[in-house]
């Protein structure tokens, strides 16, 4: 622990059950559900970087629209579109021409250390390579310093370019490709042609302040789940003060193929109308038809914030001391309810799922982040519970409750700096399934806001 640690551990850990019923939260790469082994049985997996979008996206949106603890503070955009955005901000904002404003943006931001896609290819061209988690009001930060700079920067940006335009041309006709991004699968990456030449250095006023633009600052989600840019040494990286584990389900998994058809209004509507008699064969059927995997069961998924990097990242961005502690403990309870509240949106519309609620929260604090995952190792057999050896664990949201907390009634009795444990539930039924357990090794609260210590 350093000198910049909360009053409490260092590290939060959060534990939750949820019940899902006919969904499909995340894809692969041929529209199927993902799946997992564990303990000898395939399980289906909510990726951790869906959950983490999710929750990042559901905190961001509640702080631009003045809504709880981060309400008003600074948060970031993760997007290849930052020279659109700062073209944009130039054109709206200070009345420069659309097509000059992309081109001197693209350029400055280039010249920085962004590589971005062939000026040939009309769809990546203005794309940087790689997605840059930068503060939300970075365009606006870098277009405001163009603008300021405007007459020294235009010349720059025609000079930049002709310079560019003849190291293309001199490749060409050298027999080698002009520059690759690679952001076409498939395509031999090859070294830039820029590289050829000698362009001309971006002012170093305006380098600083692009820098500056992109750089974490105070955003409360890039401290959070930090970012890697590895395209600009000097711009810094920043370690997450959160690990997402991957979500699975704690039974045995079961995909369910849906048939589909759709319906054909303007058909349907000449079939009830009797418009139809003599074009009836190319009536028959429906719209069209399909499948969709969709799949069922109760998941486990774990979370940790560790409260120490987190004020660090903070401290490390330019906030004093108070303003990284104020800021830290508005972002923990933000990041709490993120982590109850928010869910990934793939077919939200055709299968409601983005209303489910957690059948069980479990938080608690320690010197170490505490994964409970083995807890089901064995998966929960969902046959009914019978008097001999033979039945099985009964419904699998009650059977979950009951072996995660015994876990952690095991487990914390076994390490001491386990402390300040809170359940919450949004189940009836599990709610007095708690009163039966005995001794939780938590105590039951009714908010979310109340996870946090």
């Amino acid at each position: 622990m350093t000198s910049n640690s909360p009053a409490g551990s260092q590290f939060l850990s959060l534990h939750l059950l949820e019940t899902l019923v006919a969904v499909l939260p995340v894809r692969d790469e041929n529209g199927s559900p993902k799946s997992i082994v564990y303990g000898g049985a395939e399980r289906h997996m909510i990726t951790s970087q869906a959950r983490r979008r999710a929750e990042r996206v559901h905190a961001r949106d509640r702080a631009n629209a003045g809504v709880g603890a981060l309400a008003g503070r600074s948060t970031g955009t993760r997007t290849r579109e930052w020279a659109l955005i700062t073209g944009r901000e130039l054109e709206e904002a200070h009345g420069w021409d659309r097509e000059e404003a992309i081109r001197t943006a693209r350029a400055v931001i280039e010249a920085t250390g962004l590589k971005f896609g062939e000026l040939s290819k009309k769809t990546v061209a203005n794309l940087t390579k790689v997605l840059l988690f930068a503060p939300s009001d970075a365009g606006k930060r870098i277009a405001a310093h163009i603008q300021e700079e405007a007459k020294e920067l235009r010349s720059w940006t025609e000079e930049y370019l002709a310079a560019q335009a003849a190291a293309a041309k001199k490749s060409k006709k050298g027999g080698r490709k002009p520059a690759d991004t690679g952001t076409d699968e498939g395509d031999e990456p090859v070294e830039d042609a820029a590289a050829d030449s000698k362009l001309p250095p971006l002012p170093s006023g305006t380098r600083a302040a692009v820098l500056t633009a992109l750089a974490p600052r105070d955003a409360i989600d890039i401290a959070l789940y930090g970012r890697f840019l590895a395209e600009i040494a000097d711009s810094p990286n920043v370690d997450g003060a959160v690990q997402s584990s991957h979500a699975f389900t704690v039974h045995e998994a079961e995909q369910v193929d849906d048939f589909y058809a759709a319906a054909d209004d303007a058909k349907l509507n000449r079939k009830k109308n009797a418009l139809d008699f003599l074009d009836a064969a190319d009536d028959a059927g429906a719209g069209m038809t399909g499948y969709q995997s969709l799949i069922t069961g109760t998941f486990y998924r774990h979370a940790v914030l560790d409260r120490v990097r987190l004020r660090n990242n903070l401290r490390a961005a330019g906030m004093s001391i108070e303003e990284a502690e104020e800021a830290s403990v508005a972002a923990e309870e933000e990041f709490v309810n993120a982590f109850v509240d928010a869910f990934p949106e793939a077919k939200r519309n055709s299968t409601a799922s983005t209303g489910s609620l957690p059948a069980l929260v479990l938080a608690f604090e320690g010197e170490r982040p505490y994964n409970y995952a083995a807890a089901f190792q064995t998966p929960i057999d969902e046959r009914p519970p019978t008097k001999d050896e033979n039945g099985g664990d009964g419904p699998a949201g009650p059977a979950a409750v009951r072996r995660l907390l015994e876990h952690h009634a095991f487990v914390s009795a076994r390490r001491p700096d386990i402390v300040s444990g809170r359940v919450l539930t949004y189940d009836p039924q599990i709610a007095k399934l708690l009163t039966t357990l005995g001794d939780l090794g938590a105590t039951p609260v009714t908010t979310a806001k109340e996870l946090t210590a």
